[in-house]
C-alpha cells in the first residue's frame, strides 16, 4: 500500500473540473442504451454465487434461482445505497457556501448519473422477479436508518468514507460478473455501463475524504476509525441478505453465516476494505505506520497497511 502527497486545494479543484468535463462527454440515458433483456435461467455462473466454496447438492433449477436471487438482493442493496448517497449530496450542496465551487457543480452531475443508474437497476430487478422477503424492508429496519441517516449526513467525510465502500464493493462484483464468459449477457452489459460511470465518483470521493476530514469533528474522525471498518463489512456481508437462501430450500443464517466465513468470501471483503482503505492513507487521513487496529483487521493489513498472509 503506497503513500501519495496531499495536493493542494487548487489541484483538488482542477481534478474535479476534469471530473465534470468526463462526465459531460458521454450522457448515457439506460433506458436509450442500455435497453437488453436478461437471455439465461441461471443469470451468474456457479463460480460466482455466494455458495461457491460450499458443498452443497443443487440442481439446475435451484442454481438459476439462487442467481437470480442473489443478484436481485445485490441490486436491491445498489439503489438504497445510491438512495443514501443521493440524499448525502443533496444535504451537502443544501448547505454549500459556494455554489461556483466545482465541487458543487460535479455534485450534480453525479446526482444526475446515480438516478439514472438507479432507474436502471429498478428495470433489472423487475427482470428478476424475486420472491425472497428482504429484511432492509421491515418496520424496525426502516425505524433504524431514520435514526442514522441523519448522524450520516452530518459528517462529510464518513459519508465520503461510506461512498468509496459502497462503491468499491459493488464495483468488485461487477467486474467479476463483466469478465466472467457465462454471465448472463444483459448482465454483462449493465455491469460494465455501471462501473464506467463510478469510476469517476470514485475518483470523486477520493479527492474530497480528506479535505472533509481535515475540516470535520471529532465524531466524524472517530466514525471514520471505529464505525466505518465495520460497515464495510455488514455491507460486503449483507449484499447477498440472508432470507436468499431460504428460496432455495436451504436455511437463511446457517448458510449465510457459512458463506461469510468461506475463504474467497473474506478475500474478497478485504479486498474491498483495503482499497477504502488505500484512499483513506492517500488522502491523508491515515499515515502508514499508525493504521488503525480495527481497520486493521478488517483489511488483513499490518500496522504500515502491507497485506499479512
Amino acid at each position: 500500500m503506497t503513500a501519495t502527497p496531499t495536493v493542494t486545494e487548487n489541484e483538488s479543484s482542477a481534478r474535479v473540473e476534469r471530473l465534470s468535463s468526463a462526465s459531460l462527454r458521454r450522457v448515457i440515458e439506460p433506458e436509450l442504451e442500455v435497453t437488453g433483456t436478461l437471455t439465461e435461467p441461471q443469470v451468474l455462473p456457479d463460480e460466482l454465487l455466494s455458495t461457491a466454496e460450499l458443498d452443497l447438492v443443487l440442481d439446475d433449477t435451484q442454481r438459476a434461482t439462487l442467481s437470480r436471487e442473489e443478484l436481485a438482493s445485490i441490486v436491491r442493496f445498489g439503489i438504497l445505497f445510491e438512495a443514501v448517497l443521493i440524499s448525502g449530496f443533496g444535504y451537502q450542496l443544501a448547505l454549500s457556501a459556494d455554489v461556483t465551487d466545482p465541487r458543487f457543480t460535479y455534485a450534480l452531475h453525479e446526482l444526475g448519473e446515480e438516478t439514472r443508474h438507479s432507474r436502471l437497476f429498478v428495470r433489472l430487478v423487475e427482470q428478476l422477479a424475486p420472491t425472497q422477503r428482504n429484511p432492509m424492508e421491515s418496520g424496525l429496519a426502516l425505524r433504524i436508518r431514520s435514526r442514522m441517516l441523519p448522524l450520516l449526513l452530518r459528517r462529510p467525510a464518513t459519508l465520503d468514507a461510506f461512498v468509496l465502500a459502497g462503491e468499491e464493493i459493488p464495483d468488485l462484483f461487477q467486474k467479476l460478473a463483466a469478465e466472467h464468459p457465462d454471465t448472463d449477457d444483459y448482465v454483462r452489459e449493465v455491469s460494465r455501463y455501471h462501473r464506467q460511470e463510478e469510476a469517476r465518483h470514485l475518483a470523486f470521493a477520493r479527492t474530497t475524504v480528506g479535505e472533509h476530514y481535515r475540516a470535520t469533528s471529532w465524531t466524524d474522525r472517530f466514525a471514520i476509525r471505529w464505525i466505518v471498518p465495520l460497515g464495510i463489512v455488514g455491507m460486503f456481508d449483507f449484499m447477498v441478505q440472508p432470507l436468499v437462501y431460504r428460496t432455495v430450500g436451504l436455511p437463511a443464517l446457517r448458510t449465510w453465516r457459512r458463506v461469510r466465513r468461506q475463504p474467497g468470501r473474506v478475500a474478497l471483503r478485504r479486498q474491498c476494505a483495503r482499497a477504502v482503505l488505500q484512499a483513506l492513507v492517500d488522502g491523508g487521513v491515515f499515515r502508514h505506520g499508525r493504521i488503525p487496529l480495527l481497520w486493521r483487521r478488517v483489511a488483513g493489513v499490518g500496522r504500515d497497511g502491507a497485506a499479512e498472509s
